[in-house]
């Protein structure tokens, strides 16, 4: 049995590894949103038939943002159940082979996560040709209720999901609920609204603007790609603060504080220069490569695709 947990209505969420995937029930049947880490395409597999019956396959794909923690099991899932897969036009250059991301920036979020994130993958990935421009006017036509929000920043083209109804949020990594940076806070889930995961940030202008998007949208339920759902007015209080407060959370040092990536429909226009970073940070690095990574690949061993 797959651990799966419940939302809200209709909304369900699995965690693999540090990443999570959604699962929408629609009346035409459901839909998968990201597609989490690399090697757990039978964990989702499980989770859909789990809930939904043998066999089941969702009508479509949505993608928050392309990020190799969002896309790892994207190759398998999308040759296996043949079903169109949607994300915003910024977002494409990555997802269909003609750009890599913007390089991940270590000196920020003072993190083991943050200080691997060299080691991480960043495309370009090639999903053509199931890949579809999520519709201009804020509508999927698979998931009647409920709009995308276009929320730069972690990414030119990152998206959220947001039904009025319930006041349900699928934020993606325009916020998250536990610090991406801090691998004791991810092993331990620790609650917290938190900011974009800073090393994969390459707009903070636009990650600020696209945190108090969110906040005034005043959600019930907060889904995250890391960390646990958040509900109710603390959550909203919290989300709020961040937003006010954006400023004094923000990264102070590091590539993309004081000029963004400038990216555009075909991707990679131009980065800022490198940050330095410590050679104690370096080391530490390192180091936490080779246990990192043996405990990425032990779990990762447990759900291969």
């Amino acid at each position: 049995m797959h651990e799966i947990d419940p939302v809200s209505t209709d909304v369900y969420r699995v965690r693999t590894l540090i990443a999570n995937v959604y699962f929408i029930q629609t009346l035409g049947g459901w839909i998968l949103v990201d597609a989490g880490m690399p090697g757990t395409a039978t964990t989702i597999i499980g989770a859909a038939e789990q809930l939904f019956g043998a066999g089941t396959h969702p009508q479509s794909i949505v993608l928050t943002h392309g990020h190799f923690d969002h896309v790892g099991a994207l190759h398998t899932l999308a040759a296996k159940w043949n079903v169109p897969i949607y994300a915003h036009p910024l977002e494409l250059p990555y997802l269909t082979g003609r750009s890599p991301y913007p390089p991940p920036d270590p000196a920020v979020g003072g993190g083991v996560l943050a200080w691997l994130s060299p080691l991480y993958p960043r495309g370009p990935y090639d999903f053509s040709p199931r890949i579809n421009v999520v519709p201009q006017q804020g509508l999927i036509a698979e998931l009647p209720g409920w709009t995308w929000v276009h929320t730069p920043g972690h990414t030119g083209g990152h998206i959220s999901l947001f039904r009025e109804a319930d006041r349900t949020l699928i934020a993606g990594d325009a916020v998250v609920t536990t610090r991406q940076e801090s691998m004791s806070a991810v092993l331990q889930q620790r609650e917290e609204v938190w900011r974009p995961p800073a090393y994969y940030t390459s707009d903070w202008e636009a990650a600020a603007a696209s945190v108090r998007m969110l906040a005034n949208l005043e959600p019930e339920y907060l889904a995250t790609g890391h960390g646990h759902v958040l509900t109710g007015q603390p959550m909203r209080d919290a989300l709020h603060t961040l937003a006010d407060n954006f400023e004094q959370v923000r990264p102070q040092t590091g590539r993309y504080v004081a000029l963004p990536a400038i990216t555009d429909s075909h991707g990679i226009v131009s980065v800022p220069p490198r940050a330095s970073m410590p050679v104690a940070w370096r080391a530490a690095a390192a180091i936490g490569a080779i246990g990192i990574g043996a405990l990425l690949f032990q779990r990762a061993s447990r759900h291969l695709a």
